[in-house]
This record gives C-alpha cells, structure tokens and sequence, in this order.
C-alpha cells in the first residue's frame, strides 16, 4: 500500500462517498435528495433529467470511485477521476439550485466539489 498523504486520504474519502451513495444507499431516502424525490431516480427525475442520465452520471461516479482507488498506485487515473468528478458535482449542485434546494441539501455535493477541486490541485502542484 502506498503511504497515506493527504492526497491519497481525499481519494479514498472520495470513492467511499460515491461507493456508499450509488451501490449501498440509491433507494433510499436521505436528507438530502433533490426536492422531494426519496431515491436516486426519482432525484433525476426531479432535476427533469432523462433517465438515461441516470445511468450516464452513475456510470461515470461508479468509474471514478474506481479510479481514486487504482489511483492511489496509477497516479494519472486519480487526476482524470478528480477532473470528471468536478464536472458532475458542479452539476449537482447547479441542479439542486434549479429546484430551489435549501443549502442544506446540497452541502454534500459542495464538499465532494471541494475534495475533488483540492486532490485535482494536488495532482497538478
């Protein structure tokens, strides 16, 4: 195992979070799904998201979480899984926004942003 830096921490803090949302917890009610939705789906469905965006963006964390792990022996792939992840936490809290979400809602999406922001930083100092 490579040695724990603050990097490496934020990269599996990050993939634990995206594991634990799309493959332990996607139907059940949290408090912070998007206006009263109480699954992943019915989230995206709120947004007024297609539901093959669904599968798109869970595809796409699923595949990061994974390489924030291979990542942490295979630097480049943490860089590329941080730089997808931007995007799509910046999307979330775009949509949060767009239904009128209280901040409290999306203060999950904020700081998997800011994680992600941090390790892309990182990667590239």
């Amino acid at each position: 195992m490579p040695p724990i830096t603050v990097a490496s921490a934020l990269q599996i803090t990050l993939a634990l979070g995206l594991l634990n949302v799309w493959l332990l917890r996607p139907n059940m009610a949290t408090n912070y799904r998007g206006g009263t939705a109480k699954n992943l789906k019915e989230e995206f469905a709120t947004y007024g998201l297609p539901p093959a965006m669904f599968y798109i963006v869970g595809g796409l964390k699923l595949a990061a979480a994974v390489a924030f792990l291979v990542g942490l022996w295979i630097p480049n792939l943490a860089l590329a899984a941080a730089g997808v992840l931007i995007v799509l936490m910046a999307g979330a809290v775009l949509m949060h926004i767009k239904v009128k979400d209280p901040i409290e809602r999306y203060v999950p999406a904020l700081s998997m942003l800011a994680m992600s922001t941090a390790l892309l930083l990182m990667k590239l100092g």
